[in-house]
């Protein structure tokens, strides 16, 4: 009863209160000079965006700040101790090792797949079929494609039917092919993690980087064929280096992705052999171990190294704009 009157009064409540908040503004700023409400107009209709976003993202974030310098249950002071841990701890050092993996093949597999196929797909006729097929995957939950992607995996001994689609596949077509235990073997297990994180993003990069090819002139590709281009260089001189732009927000967007990679390795190894990445374990210590110094410290460091690849986003953004 109480949660049904705390909705009702949620629902009814919050519109309420922005219809008034927008009369009230407005009446008191027509009892002022015309050049100062203007001048102050835009500030009041944003304060109130500014208020939820100190409440939801800065206090939390100052608060976790706070915490990353105290103990495991955040009742005292110990410096930086959490942060030696996170840069000095054998497990952590793996699971930053881990996550440099993911930077580099995930973003390189997901970026050069998604150009390629951007640039394929659009010579052939069904490119819509096509670009529906690969995106896709974006559709399917992390939880759904670590099931997809366990039966996929999935290893029987060599003298036993296979049930793992890629075991059956090897055996089929490869022989004297032994079955691995791709999620076992510390061999294999993080490079068949980070293939599912590139069936999953392709899709994406693939549809920003075609809308991106869509904007180049057909007549600068025309030209160049009339004057002798093969189909190679007028990629590499003319349609790559009019993406670049498109190519480098789609790479740091994928940088973003990896540094705050989870769910695929939670799903399906939850960390165990020798695929622990950081997001996974700053989870770890806050639920499982309940150290909430160290999950705290964990994830500053996770919003430190997203910061500069935001910044890096936000000014390319700004000089696109200025060249327009």
């Amino acid at each position: 009863m109480d949660r049904l009157i705390l909705g009702i009064v949620v629902i009814v409540g919050v519109p309420a209160a922005t219809v008034a908040y927008i009369w009230l503004l407005e009446w008191v700023l027509g009892r002022l000079p015309y050049s100062t409400a203007t001048r102050i107009r835009p500030w009041l209709w944003l304060l109130p965006t500014f208020l939820l976003l100190g409440f939801f993202l800065i206090y939390p974030g100052l608060n976790t700040l706070r915490i990353s310098f105290m103990n495991a249950r955040a009742t005292e002071y110990i410096g930086l101790d959490n942060y030696r841990f996170a840069f000095t701890d054998p497990g952590m050092l793996s699971a930053f090792r881990n996550n440099f993996l993911w930077l580099i093949f995930f973003t390189g597999g997901t970026v050069i797949l998604g150009l390629v196929i951007a640039v394929l797909a659009d010579r052939v006729r069904y490119e819509t079929l096509i670009k529906t097929i690969i995106f896709l995957p974006m559709a399917i939950s992390y939880v759904a494609a670590g099931v997809i992607w366990t039966l996929m995996y999935d290893f029987q001994p060599a003298n036993r039917p296979q049930t793992g689609t890629i075991n059956a596949f090897l055996m089929a077509v490869i022989p004297g092919f032994e079955p691995k235990a791709w999620l076992f073997d510390t061999s294999f297990n993080n490079p068949a993690l980070i293939i599912i994180g590139i069936w999953i993003w392709t899709g994406f990069c693939m549809v920003v980087l075609s809308a991106a090819l869509k904007g180049i002139p057909e007549e600068l590709m025309e030209a160049a064929r009339v004057d002798g281009a093969n189909e190679w260089q007028v990629f590499w001189n003319i349609i790559l280096p009019l993406m670049m732009s498109t190519v480098a927000v789609v790479a740091t967007t994928m940088v973003i992705n990896v540094l705050k990679i989870f769910d695929i390795v939670y799903v399906m190894t939850n960390g165990l052999l020798n695929t622990e990445v950081v997001a996974n374990r700053m989870y770890k210590e806050m639920f499982n171990y309940r150290h909430f110094g160290r999950a705290s410290a964990l994830a500053i460091v996770l919003l430190l190294a997203t910061i500069p690849v935001m910044i890096i986003n936000i000014r390319r953004f700004r000089r696109q704009e200025e060249i327009r």
